[in-house]
């Protein structure tokens, strides 16, 4: 339902944007010429018809061709999805294990310096916006110092800013998560009882503390990849990399409705699969979880 439902809004709001045929006109072309490109490219029938036939074709795994390159469009999306799916990855993995640091030793060390430092950071980086950053790191480390290239695709060096650019918000965002959920712990008779134990703090932290905030981690961590997903449309289009949102923003400019509707479809296709991971994911962490 819930693919069924981003199909359905990106099939409509693709419509808003303006008639593709109007960009595929060239001088001298008669009103016959144009009704038959409309023809062609299945733009001639009353959109509740389009759709209809949209929908048929789209179960089939049958997005169409695209109008601006020529090609099927969901092969398009396809080959560009491992690309976005890297970088996205990179991101999230690296705010991961950068917040598991920080927020320990701001929960460890609560109401100090160093915890009120790491909180203001995690303000700024849940307040600066994505593009800005882009721009900045782009500005700073390749023009000003050359220490990594501006954009392309390729090496590892290439995936280190864009992927700082996208992993800033949901390092904040889980460096305050990891912060509450360790304080909360950390409270809890059973760590009082391991520290009167002697057992060494690090191996409380991992052992006790850590595994019971998995679950809240993994929920934030779905969400977060969803939206990761979404937001690596400008983050693609300053780094020049060729993933699914530098595609889908040409697309949008070529009012190319085939790959827009593909991409969607992809895109809502692995937020739902990232969620139903997440969902098994819980009865493993905590064996008390079952599902009927």
């Amino acid at each position: 339902m819930v693919i069924f439902g981003v199909v359905t809004v990106i099939f409509v709001l693709s419509r808003l944007i303006g008639d593709p045929i109007a960009l595929m006109i060239q001088p001298g072309m008669t009103v016959a010429d144009i009704e038959e490109l409309r023809a062609i490219w299945n733009l001639d029938a009353p959109i509740p018809e389009q759709f209809i036939r949209f929908l048929g074709s789209a179960l089939t795994g049958d997005f169409g061709l695209s109008i601006w390159q020529g090609q099927p469009a969901l092969g398009l999306v396809l080959e560009s999805l491992p690309a976005t799916l890297l970088l996205t990855s990179a991101a999230l993995l690296g705010a991961l294990l950068l917040a598991l640091v920080l927020g320990s030793l701001a929960a460890i060390k609560r109401d100090s310096m160093l915890d009120r430092t790491l909180m203001s950071l995690t303000l700024f980086g849940q307040s600066v916006p994505n593009f800005w950053l882009a721009l900045m790191l782009v500005l700073v480390v390749s023009v000003h110092f050359h220490l990594l290239p501006p954009a392309g695709y390729g090496t590892g060096s290439h995936l280190v800013l864009p992927a700082i650019a996208l992993g800033l918000f949901p390092l904040a965002r889980l460096t305050r998560l990891v912060r509450a959920e360790l304080l909360d712990v950390l409270s809890q008779d059973y760590i009082r009882t391991a520290r009167s134990k002697g057992i060494a703090p690090w191996l409380i932290l991992v052992r006790h503390c850590l595994r019971n905030i998995a679950i809240s981690l993994v929920t934030v961590i779905a969400v977060d990849f969803g939206t990761l997903m979404g937001g690596a449309v400008v983050t693609e289009t300053i780094f020049a990399w060729p993933g699914m949102g530098r595609l889908m923003i040409d697309a949008i400019s070529h009012r190319d409705f085939p790959i827009m509707q593909a991409g969607a479809f992809v895109v809502a296709l692995v937020v739902v699969l990232t969620s139903l991971i997440a969902d098994i994911t819980y009865a493993i962490i905590n064996p008390r979880i079952r599902y009927a």
